[in-house]
């Protein structure tokens, strides 16, 4: 064992303070923050894991506080980040060291160009190379695959081409951007495939092609990954661990408010919907089967006691059976509230089994029953697609208009309600000052079992403009604030 794992070792066993306990400990304060749960117990697994491993050894050090801390596959991208940026200048492997890529001796030049199939020329330092033979020794190096070289380019690439100033208030992504500029590596990738076609001994089959192509396309990817994390670290040296933290922070999937989603994000979400739909609809089913006893059985415990003259009494409770409930769920899909709306249907059809019936309707300022095209699919994106394209939803002009919305839900529907139907209606409630018709919600309301509203606008901006969210929720038996999948997944649970 090293000696500085022997150190971080007795220093964890004494409980004494240490500059790494000192470092774990705003680690783990930092992915709190960004949303992860790490709990006491795994924090104190995550110390005494990495007591055993050398700060040095980068990979090792990060896999074994990733295996402590990080319990879902979503969340690992925001680990990675916060790990970077805490641990990207910590060990005498990963140091900020300018004057190795800036006094590189003539010998050690040429040995690189050598290893590189270039003759060597005798020039000066790394830093004197002209832009065509930094490109030429980016280019052998992903050719070769050679990770050292690279990473030495990917230094010399940012020192070079990002134009980082100490002090400037500029995002990583700029200078990231100014550095691929420069590069070009679009043009690398097609050079690289023309190199591979000249050194086979035939040509290449179709799937060869493919292949070469996915691993220089692997390994140019590996280099910007490499130059984003240089950049990191020079952001990290002149700002500070907390001040790039808190730039750096970004909401995990299930925490990422459906209004204000980008594309990449709201791909994120879609793929942490279908694990929350498993994980949901087990832990309802397990809630019902194993739900709280019933009422005393009287009968039943007279009867059982007989056997042993009634001392003592064994208390026979009866057997809950709780009823699925019906769901009518009723969503705007107009504007930016869609993708709430688009989340709620996919998440409601996904644990469908835990309801009697589920039945959909959508509207703007017209309203549509949409449940043929959602029951029985497998996949349910296509199914709310046609919901946005075929859906017969607008009435006049395509503005929302709930009022109307909701007589023509009413008088349609309205029949359908019973004792056993909750009502969901999924919508922010702005009603570009039309009638709001809220007697409806106060009649159906007396014949459901629940009725919820569930917006997804911030609770701060409700009743604010044409929002009348306040007079629809007087005849609701709440309503909900659901900005991101966390909140709707709390809201799920409490429906059965």
């Amino acid at each position: 064992m090293s000696a500085t794992s022997e150190l971080n070792k007795s220093t964890y066993a004494e409980g004494q303070d240490s500059p790494l306990l000192e470092l774990l400990n705003g680690f783990i304060v930092e992915l709190r923050l960004a949303g992860l749960p790490v709990s006491l117990t795994e924090s104190l697994d995550a110390m005494e894991a990495v007591s055993h491993i050398p700060i040095e050894d980068r990979d090792a050090f990060k896999y074994a506080l990733g295996a402590t801390l990080v319990k879902n596959y979503s969340h690992w991208k925001s680990f990675e980040v916060v790990f970077e940026v805490y641990f990207s200048i910590r060990g005498t492997e990963y140091e900020i060291k300018e004057n190795e890529l800036e006094n590189l001796t003539d010998d050690e030049l040429d040995e690189i160009k050598y290893q590189q199939g270039e003759a060597p020329s005798g020039g000066g330092s790394m830093s004197g190379l002209s832009p065509e033979e930094l490109q030429e020794m980016l280019f052998r190096a992903l050719l070769n695959g050679d990770q050292a070289m690279l990473r030495l380019l990917a230094r010399q690439s940012v020192i070079r081409y990002a134009g980082m100033e100490p002090g400037r208030p500029v995002g990583g992504t700029y200078y990231l951007y100014r550095t691929l500029r420069n590069l070009d590596l679009d043009s690398m990738l097609d050079r690289l495939m023309a190199q591979s076609r000249e050194q086979a001994l035939s040509d290449l089959t179709q799937l060869e092609e493919r292949l070469e192509q996915d691993e220089y396309k692997n390994r140019i990817e590996e280099l910007k990954k490499q130059i984003e994390s240089e950049i990191r670290r020079s952001l990290v040296a002149d700002r500070g661990v907390e001040a790039m933290a808190r730039t750096l922070r970004k909401p995990l999937p299930e925490d990422v408010d459906f209004m204000h989603a980008s594309r990449e994000e709201m791909a994120n979400l879609r793929r942490s919907l279908y694990p929350l739909t498993r994980k949901l609809a087990a832990r309802l089913a397990r809630r019902r089967k194993y739900g709280r006893r019933g009422p005393l059985d009287f009968r039943k415990t007279i009867r059982h006691s007989l056997s042993y003259g009634g001392v003592p009494a064994e208390p026979k409770f009866k057997h809950p059976r709780p009823s699925k409930p019906e769901i009518m769920v009723v969503a705007d899909i107009s504007g930016s509230v869609a993708a709430f709306a688009r989340f709620t249907l996919h998440l409601l059809y996904a644990i469908s089994s835990q309801f009697s019936k589920v039945r959909s309707f959508v509207f703007i300022d017209g309203l549509d029953e949409v449940t043929r095209f959602l029951e029985g699919v497998e996949d349910i994106g296509e199914a709310v697609h046609r919901v946005n394209t075929e859906a017969d939803v607008v009435w006049v002009d395509g503005h929302s208009d709930y009022g109307h919305a909701f007589s023509v839900f009413w008088e349609k529907y309205g029949k359908d309600i019973g004792p056993k139907t909750t009502v969901l209606i999924l919508g922010d409630a702005r009603n570009n000052y039309h009638a709001s018709q809220s007697w409806i919600l106060k009649d159906a309301h007396h014949k459901a079992r629940k009725l919820y509203w569930l917006n997804p606008e911030p609770r701060a901006y409700w009743d604010t403009g044409d929002s009348i969210l306040g007079e629809y929720a007087t005849y609701c038996d709440g309503a909900y604030e659901v900005r991101n999948l966390r909140q709707l997944e709390a809201f799920i649970e409490k429906l059965v």
